[in-house]
């Protein structure tokens, strides 16, 4: 795979030869890291095309690196709130179950002698939904109270395709992985899904409708966009 030096930053890329396209570009796509798209060019022109793009690249890496942990064991980053977290595996033969605890620096995991990743799994989306619960619905009343755009009820659970959805009844749900996103891109979510309260489809009177009340819209769709699940 071919890569280059970027500050002291190494960004991998891979190739993607299309001879239909007139001009090159980038994505950075979950599962796919960057990847250059276009007809056939040389290692060095792909490099600089790169280096043209590398601090939105870059920018673009850290949003979406990925939702799911994996194994999470000492030293394992989890993401909250758009940062990613040391954690620290405590074995306690005394207890019976997995317990998490957050200090606003690093996340503390208990866990019994016996345990399995699963457990761990299973804990943390508790621990997701009570936190998107706590946090996320004073600022949705919030927003729906300055927008004038009403919802009936809110609701939080695990969601496999979508950030969140709002039915023909103006229930809104929200995915309980969402309260792992940026603050700007939280609330994003939450007019995405009041405005749907008015407007059920993504026609332009939706997205006139929705820059009213969130102007950047489109800078912050597209980020997205990029971390669709």
């Amino acid at each position: 795979m071919p890569k280059v030096l970027y500050g002291n930053k190494t960004i991998d890329y891979s190739i993607q030869e299309r001879d239909g396209l007139k001009s090159h570009y980038i994505t950075v796509e979950r599962g796919n890291g960057v990847v250059l798209k276009g007809k056939p060019v040389s290692i060095e022109k792909s490099q600089r095309l790169i280096l043209k793009k590398a601090k939105w690249i870059l920018n673009k890496l850290n949003l979406v690196e990925t939702i799911d942990e994996g194994d999470i064991v000492t030293g394992s980053r989890i993401q909250y709130l758009g940062r990613r977290y040391y954690t620290q595996i405590i074995q306690d033969a005394t207890i019976n179950s997995v317990s998490i605890n957050f200090n606003e620096s690093k996340f503390k995991i208990t866990v019994p002698e016996k345990y399995s990743q699963d457990d761990i799994h299973i804990a943390l989306k508790d621990f997701f939904k009570i936190k998107a619960e706590e946090k996320i619905t004073p600022r949705i009343n919030k927003r729906s109270k300055e927008t004038g755009l009403k919802f009936n009820k809110l609701r939080f659970q695990k969601m496999e395709k979508r950030w969140g959805s709002c039915t023909a009844n103006n229930n809104i749900i929200i995915n309980i992985d969402a309260i792992k996103l940026p603050w700007s891109l939280i609330d994003y979510l939450i007019i995405h899904e009041l405005t749907h309260t008015k407007i059920k489809n993504h026609s332009k009177d939706f997205w006139a409708e929705l820059s009213k009340h969130q102007p950047n819209w489109k800078k912050l769709d597209n980020q997205m966009l990029d971390l669709k699940l």
